[in-house]
């Protein structure tokens, strides 16, 4: 039985390494502060340290035969799977999610290092091309990038930051990955294990364990870095853009969100309210897809929002290690007092409190704002706790008009009984994705999962995530002697 908390170091060059400041971390269960490990943080040496072992390990990496490659994967899976009850209790614990958002993250881990040993053959695929010079062969290789630096997020920090590494390995990249510290564990030490236990090569896989104050913009300037994946806030996705962009750097951004559930007038209200339900307060709201914005049909307003608040009342919150919980506790106290600002400014801008909660501890129970604006600060900020908005439509049309009236374009839903219709106002709606009959938040690891507008760039899932980790490169053979013009 791993014992997680005795790792609470970070790892560079096939090592576990104490953090070399002065200072600490205290990472702590959110629901009730205890602290779970004192993390001495990784310095900028020591940041300069793990980039070296990437840039040193990562030739004879991607040298590494595809089929020796996916041994060090499949090792990677075994170990996950072997060690899944602890995994998934460190998980509650560390992010403060229910136990069944643990087991959701699990799940979608394998999945995405599982759906890695179909592409990891991709570097050896050469595609021959048709060419007008005579006796001319012309072929496209992909090579890898180099080394990857990777920064992952506080929600789901162990599914999002696998989402960043395991493309980067499969395809013979390294990689230097900085978790959100206050998911150490999630984000981090259990990556770091799986990997140690597979047997992965020194320095194709490098974990640090610290902050901005430590190391400043070194993941997103490092010369070394040749792609800055990033999962985060907007805020932050565009300061990385604007570096990057100013290193000719590479980026993978999956950013915020503003997901509407469009309910059209046709729709079945019962099964509207089902999915709204898990898609409102799943992780207690605090995911980038989550359903930010309830638009519904003037014609079934009434009889969703009276079942939905029914609903919202009867969910079980507490002590998110307790298998009956749904609604833990929000990640920190700086992000409770953000929640809390945006109920108060809600009931500023005179939306109707259908439902009230309260602040118990460190959990939030469910709010429902009624008549919102579209255009209010409410609605348009991404509130990332379990207060759910009502936007009233006038039309169908109205409601895609308002889902499509924000800066973000993540993920979406409609609900409706018109499947072909429904597939038409899809493409209208100016978001990654949309998932007809079904709330926003869905992943899989074989489609392109990402957002316009200001929810990012790039998309991952396979094969879409092959372009964002490798670089084509052309290749020809002149076979036959050429004959120039002069």
């Amino acid at each position: 039985m791993e014992n997680y908390e005795q790792y609470a170091k970070s790892y560079t060059n096939g090592e576990w390494v104490a953090g070399g400041s002065d200072r600490s971390f205290d990472n702590v269960n959110p629901y009730n502060d205890e602290v779970i490990a004192s993390i001495p943080l990784a310095t900028k040496q020591q940041l300069e340290q793990a980039f070296e072992a990437a840039k040193h390990a990562q030739k004879s990496w991607a040298k590494t035969p595809a089929d020796e490659r996916k041994v060090y994967i499949e090792k990677a899976i075994e170990y996950f799977k072997d060690n899944k009850d602890e995994i998934v209790l460190m998980l509650s614990k560390d992010t403060g999610g229910s136990v069944l958002k643990a087991n959701v993250e699990f799940g979608l881990t394998m999945e995405i290092l599982e759906e890695s040993l179909n592409y990891v053959h991709e570097l050896e695929h050469v595609h021959e091309v048709s060419n007008h010079v005579p006796g001319k062969k012309s072929k496209i290789y992909r090579t890898p990038l180099g080394v990857v630096a990777s920064i992952s997020p506080f929600n789901f920090p162990m599914n999002l930051s696998m989402r960043s590494i395991i493309p980067a390995i499969a395809l013979g990249n390294t990689v230097v990955h900085k978790p959100d510290i206050q998911v150490a564990f999630s984000g981090g030490v259990m990556i770091a294990k799986a990997f140690d236990y597979a047997g992965l090569p020194k320095g194709v896989f490098n974990m640090l364990l610290t902050d901005i104050e430590e190391i400043g913009n070194g993941m997103i300037d490092h010369p070394l870095a040749e792609l800055v994946s990033f999962t985060g806030s907007t805020a932050v996705g565009k300061k990385i853009g604007e570096t990057a962009g100013r290193n000719l750097k590479k980026v993978a951004l999956e950013l915020g969100g503003n997901s509407p559930f469009v309910v059209l007038e046709d729709a079945d209200v019962d099964q509207a309210v089902n999915a709204a339900i898990f898609g409102k307060f799943i992780h207690q709201g605090q995911i980038c897809m989550i359903i930010n914005r309830m638009i519904i049909h003037d014609a079934v307003y009434d009889s969703f929002v009276e079942k939905f608040v029914e609903r919202a009342k009867k969910i079980p919150y507490g002590d998110q290690t307790n298998p009956e919980t749904i609604i833990g506790p929000i990640i920190n106290k700086d992000q409770l007092k953000k929640v809390n600002a945006l109920i108060e400014q809600g009931k500023k801008e005179g939306a109707t409190l259908a439902l009230e909660g309260e602040q118990i501890g460190n959990v939030i129970t469910p709010y429902v704002f009624t008549d919102v604006q579209n255009d209010s600060e409410l609605a348009q900020s991404e509130v990332f706790g379990p207060v759910a908005t009502m936007i009233r439509a006038k039309s169908d049309e109205e409601a895609i008009s308002l889902a499509n009236d924000t800066s973000y374009g993540l993920s979406s839903a409609i609900f409706t009984s018109d499947f072909e219709r429904a597939e038409t106002l899809a493409l209208e709606l100016d978001a990654g994705m949309t998932h007809i009959n079904d709330q926003t938040v869905n992943d899989a690891p074989n489609v392109p999962f990402g957002g316009n507008k200001a929810s990012g760039l790039g998309r991952f899932g396979n094969p879409w995530v092959v372009e964002e980790y490798t670089n084509p490169k052309w290749v020809t053979v002149q076979e036959e002697t050429r004959k120039y013009p002069f």
